[in-house]
Parts: structure tokens; sequence; C-alpha cells
């Protein structure tokens, strides 16, 4: 039967210590193509944060060059190595230096500037982070002490999301947003801390030998200054955990009320607005038709009091109360009554206009018969009113009379027929005038 310890034995496949080391080492110096590559892969990460691009974002993740210095930290203290933890140390805060400067400057520039989700979720880290950071980490170093490497360094890479967190940081310092910033730097802290927590505890579990003998004092304080790099990011992110637990408990037990409470009574909801942050939380509603009164208000709010999720929140449901109904009639019987005012004047001027036309048109054939039978010399008549101006800007209508004769009628005639156009139009003073016809060609003999 196969011991149980000898499923969970990691020394078969390891690779030899000396050639680990080797290559711990190299991996944590940033310089030539390693800084190139450090600083490409915080371009890429930073236009697929800008772009909401998941897939370029763990493109970036998997070319970052991140890992080197916090699995040499790990390694350096679990062998005692203070040379190579100093030198780990001082080429991680370079990276972060760089990589801060780069996505800053990129941020900066672009003229792309909006918050994306995969920007705001490396914002808000909470202990789950911490568990990823630790896992992760302990599969890589378990990864690198392998003589085969396999596939998981890479997926490490994607899982602890180094790269992601510290754009989003150099993000918040391009646009000045302090929680951002502190944010997304907490979460690469996170991430650095527990793997290089992880490496240390794989190096001890493994009993790499220490490089040089150190006393229990040195011992002591290396144990002391882990548990409070363990207690400083545990505390902050458990709070963050429990916070963020109890907002999806708001949320849900929200979505809960409104649907016992109003969905399944009929009462169709047309506006939802939830705020967990503010002081007191908030829950604003509008329906469709219902309304409440104040009975029914203050009876949903005790039963939201009544749930440990939702006691304190703020209930706001969006009504007109009687008077604005008033209000609102009365606005629209006025509207009512302006148009059918403004319809009035538009009748009233078009029945003017009407009786201005009448009074300017004449049944002019009519006319001609009647005079014709007085004058037989008339051969023609047109009748209308004129519109005359003066000198003085003032105006007089003149209706004028156009008669065609073959003669002209004598000055006894002619007024005979200005005086019977006068009683006959029933105005005064008639224009007559005589319209001259032009003779006809005559042909033209050959």
């Amino acid at each position: 039967m196969i011991k149980l310890t000898s499923l969970f034995n990691l020394h078969e496949g390891e690779d030899d210590r000396e050639k680990i080391f080797e290559s711990v080492r190299k991996n944590v110096s940033y310089r030539g193509a390693n800084l190139w590559i450090l600083a490409c892969a915080i371009i890429i990460a930073s236009i697929g944060l800008n772009v909401n691009s998941t897939a370029v974002i763990i493109g970036a993740m998997l070319i970052s060059p991140l890992m080197g210095p916090i699995v040499g930290a790990g390694f350096a203290l679990g062998v005692y190595d203070f040379t190579l933890l100093r030198k780990s140390l001082r080429n991680l805060l370079n990276s972060t230096l760089v990589s801060l400067t780069v996505s800053a400057i990129y941020f900066f520039v672009s003229p792309f500037k909006d918050v994306q989700s995969e920007l705001l979720a490396r914002t808000s880290p909470n202990i789950y982070d911490i568990l990823i950071a630790f896992f992760g980490g302990i599969v890589g170093v378990i990864a690198v002490t392998r003589t085969e490497k396999g596939n998981p360094i890479p997926g490490v890479a994607i899982a602890t999301a180094l790269m992601p967190p510290l754009c989003t940081a150099g993000y918040g310092l391009a646009t000045w947003q302090l929680s951002y910033f502190m944010g997304a730097f907490y979460l690469y802290c996170i991430n650095c801390v527990f793997i290089g927590i992880a490496t240390f505890l794989i190096v001890k579990y493994l009993g790499y030998p220490a490089v040089k003998q150190v006393n229990e004092k040195q011992q002591k304080q290396v144990r002391i200054s882990i548990s409070v790099l363990i207690i400083a990011m545990l505390v902050p992110s458990s709070y963050l955990a429990y916070s963020l637990y109890r907002q999806q408990q708001f949320t849900k037990n929200t979505n809960d009320f409104i649907n016992d409470q109003f969905t399944e009574k009929g009462y169709t909801v047309v506006y939802k607005k939830t705020d967990y942050n503010s002081s007191p939380k908030l829950l604003e509603l509008a329906f469709l038709s219902k309304r409440f009164e104040k009975e029914e208000i203050s009876r949903l709010e005790k039963q939201i009091n009544e749930n440990k999720y939702l006691r304190g929140t703020h209930l706001v449901i969006r009504q007109d109360s009687t008077d604005r109904l008033r209000a609102l009639k009365g606005d629209i019987l006025n509207e009512i009554k302006s148009t059918e005012n403004e319809i009035d004047q538009k009748d009233l001027k078009i029945v003017a206009l009407e009786k201005q036309i009448a009074q300017n048109t004449f049944d002019n054939r009519k006319l001609l018969k009647e005079a014709k039978a007085i004058f037989p010399k008339i051969t023609s008549l047109s009748v209308s009113n004129h519109s005359m101006a003066t000198a003085k800007d003032s105006a007089f209508v003149v209706t004028a009379v156009i008669y065609e004769s073959p003669e002209v009628l004598p000055a006894a005639d002619n007024e005979k027929f200005r005086k019977w156009m006068n009683e006959r139009l029933s105005v005064k003073d008639v224009a007559v005038f005589r319209r001259v016809v032009p003779p006809a060609p005559q042909p033209i003999k050959k």
C-alpha cells in the first residue's frame, strides 16, 4: 500500500538545486532584454485595460517578467541569503517604478480615459485575492523546482495578475484618482507578498540548506517580518471581503424584497435605484400605476428594517401627490384653453380675410350686362378696389371701373355712368377709366 506521504512528495522530479538557484538569480535581474520585455508588457496591459480587452491583458501577463524578483525574494528568505534578498527587493522596486511610470505616461497621453470593467476589477482587493496569490505562488515555485517545468508557470502568471494592478495604479496617477491608485497598488502588494511567502514555505518544506549559518535572533527577525506582512495584508483585505459580502447580500435581499412586495402582486416597477455606499443606504422605486398611501409606505419600511441586510435602508417611492396631480390637471386644462383661444383667433382672422376678399370681389359679368342695357356702346367692364398711398404715408382705397367702347362716351353719359356705378356698388367717388383698344392690324396688299 502506498503511503499517504508519498502522494505529496515534492522531492520526486525535483531539479538540481544549484541549477534552480542559478535560474532564480538570473531572473531576479532587470537588465537588457528583461527590461525591454517589462516595458512592452506594461504598454500592452495598459492598452488592454483601456479598450477593456481580456485577451490582451492575459497576453501581457504571460510575457511579463515580474515574477522573477518576487520568487527570488522568497528563495532568499528561505535560505537566509540576504544578499540575494536585497538584490531581489531592489530590482522589484525598480521594476515597480518603471511599470508605474510607463503606465501613467500611457494613460496621461491616451485620449480614452473612461473607466472600464477590467480596470474597476483591480481597485477593490479582498481576501480572495490573497488566496489566489498564495496558492498561485505555491504552484509557481513548485514548477520552478521541477525538472519538467510543464504548463503551471503561464497559468500562475495569469492567475496572480501582477501586471494589471500596476497598470491600474498608473491610471490612478495619470487621472489623479487616489482611490484607484491605492486599491490597485494594494492588490499588487498582496500578490507580491503572498507569492513570496508561498515561495518561502515551499523552500522550507523542501529543506533547502541555508547559504550561511544564521543565529536564532536573525531567524526570529525573519519570522516576525513575515508575520507582520501577513497581518498587514490580511486585515484590510478581510475587511474588504466582508464589505463585498455585505454589498452582495444587500443587492440580493433588495431584489427579493422588490419581487415579494411588488412584482408578485402585479405592480410594475418602472424605475429602481439602489445605493449601498450612501448613508443611510438607499432604495428608490417608481411604479407604472400603483400609488401608495402613507400607511402602506410605513408598513414597507418596517419590513425593510426587519431584514438584517436591509436594516436602516431609506425607502423612497417616487409618486405625485394629490396636489401635484391637481396642479398637473390645471396645467393641462389651461393648455387646452390656450390652444382653443389660439384657434378662435385664427378663425376670426380667416373670417375677416374672407370678408375683405368679398368686399374686393365684384361680379363683372353681371355688371357688364346691366351697364350695356343703359349704355349700349360699352363692350367690356372690370371693377376692382385699389389701395393708393400718399406722400404723407397715408393710404386710401379707390374703386376703379375700367370699360371698353369703340367711342369715347360723351361727358354727360360718362358722368351718368359714374353716378350709376356709385349707386350700384354702394360706394363713393368711383374712378371711371376707358381702356383704349389698339386698332386691328390691316392685311398687307400685294
